[in-house]
């Protein structure tokens, strides 16, 4: 199977460290089926050059990924989705996902408020 190509947008300017911007958003491109299981990842080395971040920046966010059972390392034959992650996993995603798309909105919409009093 290819290496799946990961479409990243990572914001230097954020306040949010770049490893979990990596976790976030391939969790969310699992959540929203854009990865599949099985999918191949690139190797730790091609992503960080690829994002023009550190080795180990990417490497952090995979042994998390890893952690949480998302994604499988096979030694020599790179790393993969897992196959079936487990349904609370799945649904931890989901909310992750709905919370990282609405937070922005949520910000503006606040302020907005505080600005009207």
């Amino acid at each position: 199977m290819p290496t799946k190509k990961l479409t990243l947008q990572l914001d230097f300017h954020s306040g949010l460290p770049i490893y979990t911007q990596i976790v976030d958003q391939i969790q969310s491109q699992l959540a929203n089926g854009i990865l599949k299981p099985g999918d191949q990842l690139p190797t730790v080395r091609a992503l960080a050059e690829e994002l023009r971040v550190n080795f180990n920046t990417v490497a952090r966010a995979y042994r998390m990924l890893d952690e949480i059972r998302i994604i499988s390392t096979q030694q020599g034959r790179g790393t993969y989705i897992t196959e079936i992650p487990p349904p609370e996993v799945t649904e931890k995603l989901r909310k992750e996902s709905l919370e990282a798309l609405t937070q922005p909105f949520a910000w503006v919409s606040q302020s907005e408020r505080s600005a009207k009093w």
